[in-house]
């Protein structure tokens, strides 16, 4: 007779993946198990493999997931601002968000399992970048209409830039920028960014 554990809800996939992201602030990637992933999500070890079809892609999923969650929530906080270096100066501290609770947990991952944050990211990371540059994708274009941007930038290559830049202030340990400093944010988009993308690329 098959019980609830062995018919897991529609929604398994999101309640690996939470369950995945709990554990990992917890214990960090090599002591996690996928038993106990299936053990909090509720389902089979053998329902969680029809999901993911090992370890190494399960935590990709749960390591993308942290970013994307925080870029979605923060897309009205971003339509509020008027300049797309605004909008860059709190697309950095949004990003940082998705490290804050219950802790620094990717940067605390790359720092203390650098081969095993890479070997789980790498499946996980196809997605990320096109993700984040979908996100960015209508701020670039509002920005180009205004003048923020000169208008030669392709808009899905400058989204993508910027994608990229967000994950290499948020995550990158730096001996010049605080990425928890709104004043080195702040100085680092005006005097790098904004003046590359203001510049026609011809």
């Amino acid at each position: 007779m098959k019980t609830a554990t062995d018919r897991p809800e529609p929604d398994a996939r999101d309640r690996i993946v939470a369950a995945t992201q709990k554990l990992l602030a917890a214990k960090g990637i090599r002591a996690l198990t996928v038993a106990e992933v299936a053990d909090a999500a509720g389902m089979s070890r053998a329902w969680l493999y029809r999901q993911f079809p090992d370890k190494q892609a399960m935590v990709g999923a749960a390591i993308v997931a942290i970013t994307d969650a925080f870029w979605t929530n923060a897309r009205a906080e971003l339509e509020e601002l008027d300049s797309f270096a605004d909008q860059m100066i709190v697309g950095v501290r949004v990003g940082r968000g998705a490290y804050d609770d219950p802790g620094p947990v990717l940067i605390r991952l790359q720092l203390t399992e650098p081969e095993e944050y890479a070997a789980c990211i790498g499946p996980g990371v196809a997605g990320l970048i096109p993700g984040l540059a979908q996100f960015w994708r209508p701020f670039v274009d509002a920005a180009i209409t205004r003048g923020d941007i000169a208008p030669g930038h392709d808009p899905a290559e400058t989204a993508e830039w910027v994608a990229r830049l967000m994950i290499s202030i948020g995550t990158t340990p730096s001996t010049t920028l605080n990425p928890d400093n709104p004043a080195d944010v702040s100085r680092h988009i005006h005097r790098y960014v904004m003046p590359a993308l203001a510049s026609d690329p011809g």
